[in-house]
């Protein structure tokens, strides 16, 4: 018999990293396995320009009234054996929702940072005086309303264990056949590159020390690029950002010889699944890390990847890569096989359809 299964998020389809490859590429899987699949989202590409932007305090008004209709529409007007989800139903410090969804329904919380506590750092957002508004307590209410709790990593798993007894590890996977193996030639220039956005380019500005002093040691056989944030400038390192596009993400990446993930080791991060990293190693693109959290689970150092903690270490490890274009390709071909066999929605397509026929029995 077919299961009714409804998934609720902010965004747009292909619009948020944490959807896609969360959940979003496996709908086509579920709906061939005994799953209708509804995808509902409070932002459509209109919406979303006026909810980012400064200021447009009525449009961000009449876009809450708006969401609060349709998830209406949706808890108490629609059945539904199994509701998905992903970080919150409503962008306001309310569980309301979510616990109308669960007394009607099979609820899975899906959930792949630390959002139950305030973010870290310099946060660069229109929004961000409004950030009291967001309650991230909720995040405890709508743990112990679920049927069952989706963790993007042990760390996140411990603490939602705490308040439901049936949370599941379900890492954050790649399309490996979408983002596949590029074998790089050897060029007279190295590009090391990191992806992100604009709230988390503060996490590439905590290695730009060791990157200047790579600049100046290997001059114009290294170069970088920047990805997802448009506004980001260091003239210094001849880096000018460049906003995410779905339409180029994947040349973009193939662009990267060596891929960074650097990390403050703090608890906000350590809720982070790799993901950038993880994108780097599908293409074979050798990627330096900071062991924060599920990093030092994927990386095994100088195998499949690089850790780093110190600036002495990110120049010492980064050096090793930018001289031998062997030792890129080996690291690069361990790092794909691992994505490949661990954390690839081929690897795991079978056991997220388990999960969702096991809470819905």
């Amino acid at each position: 018999m077919t299961k009714k299964a409804l998934f609720i998020c902010l965004h747009r389809p292909d619009r948020s990293p944490s959807q896609r490859f969360r959940f979003e590429q496996y709908l086509g899987y579920l709906n061939e396995s005994g799953f209708d699949c509804e995808h509902i989202y409070l932002l459509n590409q209109q919406q979303d320009k006026t909810f980012y932007a400064s200021g447009k305090f009525f449009g961000k008004g009449w876009i809450l009234i708006q969401s609060v209709l349709l998830l209406i529409k949706h808890a108490f007007f629609k059945k539904y054996d199994l509701v998905f989800v992903q970080r919150e139903a409503f962008m306001l410090g309310t569980p309301f929702f979510e616990k109308q969804f669960a007394r009607t329904s099979k609820l899975i919380f899906d959930l792949d940072d630390s959002i139950w506590m305030t973010q870290t750092g310099d946060i660069k957002s229109a929004n961000k005086f409004l950030y009291f508004l967001k309650n991230p307590n909720k995040t405890r209410e709508i743990i112990k309303s679920a049927h069952m709790v989706f963790a993007g990593n042990q760390y996140i798993s411990d603490y939602a264990s705490q308040y439901n007894n049936n949370v599941k590890i379900v890492p954050t996977t790649i399309d490996t056949n979408e983002y596949a193996f590029v074998d790089k030639p050897e060029t007279t220039s190295v590009c090391i590159g990191w992806s992100g956005s604009v709230t988390t380019i503060i996490h590439f500005e905590f290695v730009l020390g060791a990157l200047r002093q790579l600049k100046k040691k290997y001059g114009d056989k290294i170069h970088f690029s920047v990805i997802g944030s448009a506004d980001f400038e260091e003239l210094e390192l001849g880096i000018k950002g460049l906003p995410w596009r779905k339409d180029t993400e994947l040349d973009d990446f193939r662009k990267m010889d060596i891929g960074l993930m650097p990390l403050p080791d703090d608890e906000w991060t350590k809720g982070k699944c790799a993901l950038k990293g993880l994108q780097y190693m599908s293409f074979g693109i050798p990627c330096v890390m900071s062991p924060v959290g599920v990093n030092s689970d994927i990386i095994e150092d100088g195998v499949n990847g690089f850790l780093a903690s110190t600036e002495a270490e990110w120049i010492e490890k980064l050096s090793l890569l930018i001289e031998s274009h062997e030792l890129r390709l080996k690291v690069g071909k361990a790092g794909r096989s691992t994505t490949v066999n661990d954390f690839s929605i081929h690897a795991n397509k079978d056991l997220y359809v388990r999960y969702l026929n096991e809470v819905t029995e």
